[in-house]
């Protein structure tokens, strides 16, 4: 366990009395979240002003912070990168005109309860609305936090029916919230009956936990994933602060378990919109055998203009990595468009001219180069 948490949450009143074994039980890391202003004011000050607006928000969105995340905040710092992703901002109740409640049209292309079947051979599966942590940046902030809702076996029952009649679908993400909070006994009966569908290839999973709670990655969980290969896990670390040696612990498990690991950041202001604060995430990244998979636009979920950036700031840090770090350390840069678009490319243009003689181009460093295009 990593030092530096060890001392600070042994300092910090909340938790001073806890011991590692019960710090180390993800059980406990999630039982014991903070999710109210009154538990929150003891790890961090909050003038009067700031309580009066992280009541008002809490009133709309709900708030999950696990100790473990808790800890990496800076309590000096207003304006601590992981602060920004975990703690309401008076902000998130301002809507924009362009904001949509359901930015990316997921119920309109909804087919079976949980099942969004947008593209040709694949489908998401939202098998939970929990998640460790609730993230103000939430594109399914309209969901995501309904801890009184359960996923009914029938639900499971007819999701699993569409996948197994549509042959066509060859990969499966499990999502939500965030299926890894789920138990390991229903997640496995999940897994199971996919992984009984011959035309089904790849399940993926899509969780934060190895960056909010990663205690949740144990040998037990990976045990049973191992059995039904080839399982695919994308994560979700936005700065570098987030990669300590409990998380960069988690994730080499998972890599050891033969599963391979990519990473989906939002581009966030305030947060990471630097390409120095980008380079060094996607390094810290590959160094743990993480391969940066996106780097997302914000979506237009309601309540966070407040963390968009413009699309020139995205490329702008895009023409900063390409070429300054290895390829494969690159993310792409991507907007997943408004109203069920789907994910566009967002690419820095290195063609500046293409005719039936050649190709006029530059690279990274600005420098003109001339290809012949050979009919």
């Amino acid at each position: 366990m990593g030092g530096i948490i060890v001392i600070y949450y042994r300092n910090t009143v909340l938790w001073r009395d806890v011991t590692e074994q019960e710090w180390n039980d993800w059980h406990w890391q999630f039982r014991n979240r903070i999710r109210d202003v009154d538990t929150l004011k003891k790890l961090i000050d909050l003038s009067p002003d700031e309580e009066n607006f992280l009541r008002e928000c809490l009133s709309h969105f709900r708030m999950a912070i696990t100790p473990y995340y808790a800890c990496l905040i800076d309590p000096d710092d207003k304006n601590c990168p992981v602060r920004r992703q975990c703690i309401p901002s008076p902000q998130e109740m301002e809507v924009s005109p362009f904001e949509l409640a359901d930015p990316l049209a997921e119920e309109r292309d909804t087919k079976a309860p949980g099942i969004v079947h947008r593209y040709p051979d694949r489908v998401l599966f939202m098998i939970t609305r929990k998640c460790a942590m609730y993230c103000r940046h939430c594109t399914r902030r309209r969901l995501a936090g309904d801890e009184d809702f359960s996923v009914s076996s029938r639900d499971i029952d007819m999701a699993v029916e569409y996948i197994s009649s549509h042959h066509e679908i060859r990969d499966v993400l499990l999502s939500g919230g965030d299926p890894l909070v789920l138990g390991e006994k229903f997640l496995e009966s999940v897994i199971r009956r996919l992984r009984k569908i011959p035309h089904v290839e790849i399940i993926r999973i899509g969780t934060r936990t190895p960056v909010v709670i990663p205690m949740r990655i144990t040998d037990e969980l990976l045990d049973m994933l191992r059995k039904y290969h080839p399982i695919w896990i994308n994560t979700h670390f936005n700065h570098p602060m987030e990669i300590t040696e409990e998380a960069a612990m988690a994730c080499r498990k998972i890599v050891d378990a033969g599963i391979p690991l990519g990473n989906q950041t939002v581009l966030l202001k305030g947060v990471n919109d630097n390409a120095e604060v980008i380079k060094e995430l996607c390094l810290k990244l590959v160094k743990n055998r993480i391969r940066p998979y996106y780097l997302y636009q914000c979506d237009l979920a309601r309540g966070i203009n407040h963390f968009r950036t413009p699309v020139e700031k995205g490329l702008e840090i895009m023409s900063r990595l390409r070429g300054y770090i290895s390829g494969f350390a690159v993310p792409t840069y991507v907007i997943d468009a408004p109203h069920g678009g789907g994910k566009i490319p967002v690419n820095v243009q290195y063609v500046e001219e293409i005719n039936e003689h050649e190709v006029k181009m530059r690279n990274y460093k600005g420098e003109t180069y001339i290809y012949p295009n050979v009919r």
